[in-house]
């Protein structure tokens, strides 16, 4: 479980790296589906009147912490199916 933990944690980041880098061009459907995150943290953080560090700073721990537990689970879910599929 370790690997699949670390591989969410790398892809749920450069995920929101794309999605932040992209947002004003791809259509939101879209930037949902590889970054789910993003909009969460979007209906979240502007609802907190603090700090521009401190929002931002809320902003991208839930941002990268949703997008961490997405990839984490497909890529458990994969593992999973994989090490089923090689075990018969």
């Amino acid at each position: 479980m370790i690997l699949p933990a670390i591989l969410g944690s790398l892809l749920g980041f450069l995920a929101l790296a794309f999605a932040v880098q992209d947002e004003p061009t791809l259509p939101t459907p879209l930037l949902s589906i590889f970054s789910p995150g993003l909009k969460l943290a979007e209906m979240v953080t502007p609802a907190k009147h603090e700090s521009l560090g401190s929002t931002f700073g809320g902003f991208l721990r839930v941002a990268i912490g949703v997008n961490a537990v997405l990839y984490f689970s497909l890529f458990a879910l994969a593992g999973y199916l994989i090490d089923r599929r090689l075990s018969r």
